[in-house]
């Protein structure tokens, strides 16, 4: 396989799956990582440019992202009441929130084994 033969890849983050090629921006919930910082990302599932899933190729790709910065979410208001009583309450909720940069998808080289002797 080429290294440049991979046309996306599904990667985890966070507990959710996104679909990524190269150049690529998603915003994610928070990384413990710092803005400028290069981060690898495990992937799950590999297409190649023939319309394929590699399944062998997963265990040697590698995703590289930028956390290009932290963000705070979209604020979002929750008002909970009990009719005929006078129970109101409002709460309020904003994610945290990370915008990764997809820099490079690779695959390393793998060795040829003999199988003789």
């Amino acid at each position: 396989m080429a290294k440049n033969d991979i046309v996306y890849a599904v990667v985890s983050v966070g507990g959710q799956q996104y679909k990524v090629s190269r150049g690529d921006v998603i915003v994610v919930d928070r990384v413990a990582a710092e803005e400028g910082k290069s981060i690898a990302l495990q992937p799950i599932a590999v297409r190649t440019e023939s319309g394929e899933f590699d399944t062998e190729a997963v265990k040697h790709t590698r995703v590289r992202a930028k956390v290009a910065e932290h963000l705070l979410g979209k604020k979002i208001r929750v008002f909970t009441y009990k009719p005929k009583t006078t129970f109101r309450k409002t709460r309020g909720h904003r994610s945290r929130l990370s915008k990764l940069a997809i820099e490079s998808i690779t695959v390393r080289e793998q060795k040829e084994t003999k199988d003789g002797a």
